[in-house]
């Protein structure tokens, strides 16, 4: 009998718990949305198609109203060698009628020269029909860059170390650059050992306009930059892949040597991308990118530093080593041009006072530390045995001696 009761109890408890649950809403989970995993189905073989160079797959993804800009999209990406396409879906919002945006992030490598890829973040506005996912939209995310053969043809010029994409230019300038380039390649490894392809891919838009688009920027901030790298400092190897972008607008008004030096600073954020981290101070990763440059060279600082000169000449030396706010585009471009001649004479000092094994190791020791406070003080101390306050001394008595 007791057995009997107990089991009456426990019943009676299971139907409470029962009632309980029904009382407070407790109900099966919702059926996860299957769109986001279709959507990312659609893309992985729109993307598949584009490798294999077949246009009837690639077009079969696509809203017939994209067709015609699709194909002339498909056919210039044809002068790139793609090693890798694909889309990564970070987001679906789906709408009334059968419709979604979904935000998604493109990476492409090119053969031969991207351990990693090239990222940007794109928007797709796509359409159900029957059951199936069609793209009717595709454009950059707010801020987001443009990429190359969206502006136009692209001519490809593929140098013994370099790969130069161009629109818009003519194919003796493309080969002039990849010359250029080619000759940084070696430079640059001459002065920084491993840990990089050494290799480079150079992009030449139309116009600086036409640049702003690459960079997701407005073109004012570079009219006067001839060039400039992309990348994310800190990422290794398989970080996203790091374009040489030229101004051409700029490039035009330098002379061979000019052009040469360009190239192979900008070679040299290429190789050290992998070291040059957010503890960088930007006088310390732009400054070494001069002097892998002017290595070798033979120029004087008074021809290397004219601006910091006239500032030395003025009584107006600086008392510190340039901040990160001076070299921000789009500014006074005098005093930018003495923060980046600063920058040099403090590796120039380095290099002259040290050696320059310890000026790559104190490049990779600042890199190294986990955050910017501290990173400049722990490196001077283990790598060259000083202080900030000694460096930045040194570095002042160094600036007036050869700038006077």
């Amino acid at each position: 009998m007791a057995g009997q009761g107990s089991g009456r109890a426990r019943g009676a408890a299971g139907c409470l718990a029962v009632a309980l649950l029904v009382l407070t809403g407790c109900t099966a989970p919702a059926p996860a949305d299957p769109a986001p995993g279709q959507i990312q189905r659609l893309l992985d073989r729109h993307a598949r198609a584009l490798l294999d160079r077949d246009e009837a797959a690639y077009l079969a993804a696509l809203d017939p109203a994209l067709a015609p800009a699709a194909r002339t999209e498909f056919d210039r990406l044809a002068a790139l060698p793609l090693g890798g396409w694909r889309y990564r879906v970070t987001e679906v919002d789906r709408a009334a009628g059968g419709r979604a945006t979904a935000r998604a992030e493109l990476g492409y490598r090119i053969e031969g020269y991207d351990s990693g890829p090239a990222t940007s973040e794109r928007v797709l506005e796509l359409a159900e029909r029957d059951g199936r996912w069609y793209v009717t939209g595709d454009r950059p995310a707010e801020g987001a860059p443009q990429q190359l053969w969206q502006q136009g043809e692209v001519r490809t010029v593929t140098g013994r170390r370099s790969l130069v994409l161009g629109v818009g230019q003519s194919p003796e300038r493309l080969k002039e650059i990849a010359a250029a380039a080619d000759r940084a390649v070696p430079a640059v490894e001459g002065a920084w050992h491993g840990e990089w392809a050494g290799r480079v891919v150079v992009l030449v838009p139309a116009s600086v306009e036409a640049m702003g688009g690459l960079l997701g920027a407005p073109a004012a901030s570079y009219r006067g930059i001839a060039a400039v790298t992309t990348g994310e400092t800190g990422g290794g190897p398989t970080a996203p892949a790091d374009r040489v972008i030229v101004n051409p607008d700029a490039y035009a008004t330098l002379g061979s040597f000019g052009r040469q030096l360009v190239l192979t600073h900008e070679t040299t954020h290429v190789a050290t991308r992998a070291r040059t981290t957010k503890a960088t101070p930007v006088w310390l990763s732009e400054g070494f990118a001069d002097w892998v440059a002017y290595r070798g060279t033979g120029r004087t600082a008074a021809q290397a530093a004219p601006e910091l000169r006239r500032a030395v000449q003025a009584g107006e030396a600086p008392a510190a080593l340039p901040g990160d706010a001076d070299f921000t585009f789009g500014g006074d471009a005098d005093a930018m041009a003495r923060a980046y001649e600063g920058g040099w004479l403090a590796c120039e000092l380095v290099a002259e006072r040290w050696g320059e094994a310890k000026l790559t190791a104190f490049y990779r020791a600042v890199g190294a530390h986990p955050q910017r406070e501290g990173a400049l003080e722990k490196a001077l101390k283990d790598v060259l045995g000083t202080t900030p306050e000694e460096f930045t001394a040194s570095w002042r008595a160094y600036v007036g001696e050869r700038l006077a």
